[in-house]
């Protein structure tokens, strides 16, 4: 299970490093964003994405014990959204120790 979730979560945060160089391209995030903003649909699309960022990131405060690790990770999600996410998520998977239980994963771990 942890090499699927390692190909998911590296497929995720390739994929959308991808999207991002390739619609960077055409113009800017902030030219876009006024352009979301401006319809409603695309403002009820960033309310959706921001609010799902803001979820995940529940976890991450609940997960780092550390004040300036939940800065950071609030910044890196709330600022780069999926990408974040998916940085986070590989770091997790990574130091997922053969043997150890999903809990491991999903909880905090255990000060050394």
């Amino acid at each position: 299970m942890r090499g699927l979730l390692k190909i998911l979560f590296g497929a995720i945060f390739l994929g959308i490093i991808g999207v991002t160089i390739w619609a960077s391209r055409y113009y800017s995030v902030w030219d876009a964003y006024a352009k979301l903003w401006e319809d409603p649909w695309g403002r009820a699309t960033l309310f959706d994405a921001y609010f799902g960022f803001l979820t995940f990131y529940v976890w991450v405060f609940y997960k780092e014990t550390c004040w300036a690790y939940r800065a950071l990770w609030f910044v890196l999600i709330l600022g780069f959204g999926n990408i974040g996410i998916s940085l986070y998520m590989l770091i997790q998977l990574f130091r997922w120790k053969d043997g150890e239980g999903i809990e491991q994963l999903l909880l905090r771990r255990k000060a050394a």
